[in-house]
């Protein structure tokens, strides 16, 4: 099992380099060297995030924690669906938009790839719910390695209903 996840983590990352190298506003660099990795070892002092960084992760973090509301059956596919979305997108406008030194940008890759790869899973597989504790759980490291004033005030996420097939 953890060499399946290591194999995902491995191809989000391909993917999102690939996708990354398409934007020519990319400072990243060797994302896929990243993505086999887990969350670099914390630092000692946490580093300052730039604005799409800070714009990203709480984009991310917002659209996550509405997806709590799918967990308990309290909104339905589609609209998860929309979250991991949002997710998905969130990552991609941070990988393009963000400059990091080296060292900073190896631990946000071990943040956004698993990510990515559990809101890649949702969108593919809805009946995995699972799949938002991932999210979650990827989430949960980035106050750990960036001192981001105000990460605890996600941005508000526009709640659409949907209507079920």
């Amino acid at each position: 099992m953890k060499s399946v996840k290591t194999v995902l983590a491995l191809a989000c990352g391909l993917g999102l380099a690939m996708a990354a190298q398409a934007s020519p506003q990319h400072a990243h660099e060797g994302h896929a060297a990243h993505a086999a990795t887990a969350a670099a070892p914390a630092s000692a002092q946490r580093w300052t995030p730039d604005a799409p960084l800070s714009e990203g992760m709480r984009r991310a973090h917002a659209a996550v924690d509405a997806l709590g509301h799918y967990e308990m059956s309290h909104m339905s596919a589609p609209m998860a669906v929309d979250r991991a979305t949002e997710v998905e997108e969130a990552v991609t406008y941070m990988f393009a938009n963000c400059k990091l030194a080296a060292e900073p940008d190896a631990a946000l890759h071990g943040i956004l790839v698993p990510l990515m790869s559990a809101a890649q899973a949702l969108k593919a597989d809805p009946k995995k719910v699972s799949t938002v504790a991932d999210m979650r759980a990827a989430i949960a490291h980035y106050p750990q390695y960036f001192n981001d004033p105000g990460w605890d005030k996600p941005a508000p996420v526009e709640h659409v209903m949907h209507d079920e097939p």
